[in-house]
């Protein structure tokens, strides 16, 4: 998926009928300068709202961060690795 709206237009269709619960547990920060990276495991349940069982996901995830002019830092790239847990 590249880009903020392809992004928003998916989760949107989700969230229409399902909800999501997750968690993570960062594993490593490393900050370099005006650009970092945030690596977590991160588990991720998709619950149906009609009920149902809830898709259950879990894996790895790493997060580049870049640090804007007025001190604030953005996600500029995110790739995970999540794969249904059984």
């Amino acid at each position: 998926m590249r880009g903020r709206s392809a992004f928003e237009s998916g989760l949107r269709g989700l969230l229409t009928k399902h909800r999501i619960e997750s968690t993570g547990d960062i594993q490593e920060v490393e900050v370099s300068g005006s650009l970092a990276y945030c690596w977590s495991i991160l588990t991720v349940r998709i619950v149906p709202l009609a009920g149902g069982n809830a898709m259950v996901r879990a894996g790895s995830a790493v997060s580049i961060l870049r640090k804007q002019v007025g001190g604030q830092w953005v996600v500029v790239r995110d790739a995970n690795l999540l794969a249904v847990v059984s």
